[in-house]
Formats: C-alpha cells, sequence, structure tokens
C-alpha cells in the first residue's frame, strides 16, 4: 500500500515575503529560493502570481472576503430601505 504524499501549505505572507526578496532585494531567483527553502519553479509560479496580481491591482482574500459581504449588507440595507419607504408612504396615505 502506497501512502498519500503529504503536500507544505505555504501562507500568502509567507509567498510574499518570498518574491520580494527576488524582486526588492535583488535575490537570484535560485538564492531566494535556498533562503527560504522551496524550489526554485515553485518561487517562480509565486513570482509569476505575485506580479500578475500586482498589475491587476487584485484584491487580497481577506479583502475579497469582506467585500463580498460588504455587498451583501448594502443589497439588504436597500431593500429594508425599499420596504420602509413603501410603508411610510402606505401610512401616510391612510393618515389623510
Amino acid at each position: 500500500m502506497t501512502e498519500k504524499r503529504k503536500y507544505r501549505t505555504y501562507t500568502q505572507e509567507f509567498k510574499d515575503k518570498a518574491v520580494r526578496l527576488v524582486l526588492e532585494h535583488n535575490y537570484s531567483l535560485k538564492e531566494a529560493s535556498e533562503t527560504v527553502g522551496v524550489t526554485a519553479k515553485i518561487l517562480s509560479n509565486w513570482k509569476v502570481k505575485y506580479e500578475k496580481n500586482q498589475a491587476e491591482g487584485a484584491l487580497r482574500p481577506e479583502e475579497r472576503a469582506e467585500l463580498m459581504r460588504l455587498r451583501r449588507e448594502n443589497k439588504r440595507l436597500q431593500q429594508e430601505h425599499e420596504i420602509l419607504k413603501k410603508a411610510s408612504a402606505f401610512f401616510a396615505k391612510e393618515m389623510k
């Protein structure tokens, strides 16, 4: 029976710091990968994704989650506002 291979997972913060070694501190991919303990290919992949995100002005996952939460809340509040507007118009009509 063969065992499943366990892959290491890295936080986004760790990946960003590793990529900044290459971009900001002028490490080569090989030097930076040896420093942080990953392969040069993995670091290269992280670098491509990092640059793509920077170019697009992409949101971090926690920012994206907050944006989605705020959009849902905004939609709910707009619906409540519409209901209250209709209710106040109804009661104003009844008062006359």
